[in-house]
């Protein structure tokens, strides 16, 4: 079961479209890889598929 984790200032910051974007610190202290292709991916995650 996955763990709930408060997010803290660092954690993310708002894209010009209004979106949460994770950082590198929230994706280091999840400690995993949820393999979505997340723009700050510590874990090196590459998908097959490019953004467009």
């Amino acid at each position: 079961m996955k763990q709930f984790l408060p997010l803290e200032e660092g954690d993310f910051y708002l894209s010009e479209e209004g979106y949460k974007v994770f950082t590198e610190q929230y994706h280091l202290k999840r400690g995993y890889c949820c393999e979505s292709n997340c723009k700050h991916c510590p874990y090196g995650y590459k998908t097959r598929l490019k953004r467009k």
